[in-house]
């Protein structure tokens, strides 16, 4: 696998972070902090949980980071963190809820926040609201591989599960966003 400008500046800003530069930390937090907060919306499905598991996150990084004995493994490990804060808030969420609410709340907001939003495109609308329709983990795996870059090696590393099972998930979220397409464009 080849290695970007991007990889190697991060690379760099992790060295410096374990230092104790904080400029260094300041611009990793600044390249970091979009591509966090789209995950953890993404697994949150809400938009202040998200602010919030991701300032979590980045306090176990912070606390961290002097671990981290690979710096080329900081995406991974970084995602792997928010990942686990979002499974946390998620268990929380779950545990406070009382047996009578419906789960799938948090999906209708997202649907109602996309409706919303400030992009008039028909087909962006309709992508939203297919997204929406789909499972958390379906959404996070789709938006690691497609909005953030990851190959299917740097999710599994991520999730923490196999390459095999990244390329079934991934497979599945496509066929899956797919027939909703098709649905609503019916």
């Amino acid at each position: 696998m080849s290695r970007t400008h991007e990889d190697i500046e991060d690379e760099l800003l992790v060295l410096l972070c374990q230092e104790g530069d904080s400029e260094a930390l300041e611009a990793l937090i600044a390249r970091w902090q979009p591509r966090f907060a789209r995950l953890a919306w993404r697994l949150t499905a809400e938009r202040e949980a998200a602010r919030d598991v991701v300032q979590d996150a980045w306090l176990a990084i912070v606390r961290g980071l002097n671990r981290l004995d690979d710096p080329a493994r900081f995406r991974a490990w970084a995602y792997r963190i928010v990942k686990n804060k979002c499974v946390d808030w998620t268990r929380r969420r779950v545990a406070q809820r009382s047996a009578g609410r419906d789960l799938h709340h948090s999906t209708v907001e997202v649907a109602e926040d996309s409706q919303n939003g400030t992009d008039s495109s028909d087909e962006v609308e309709l992508l939203r609201k297919g997204l929406a329709r789909l499972s958390e983990e379906q959404r996070a795996i789709l938006s690691l591989h497609y909005l953030d870059g990851m190959s299917v090696a740097e999710i599994g590393r991520a999730l923490e599960i196999p390459v095999g099972t990244v390329k079934s998930r991934l497979y599945h979220a496509r066929n899956r966003l797919r027939q909703t397409l098709e649905r609503t464009e019916s």
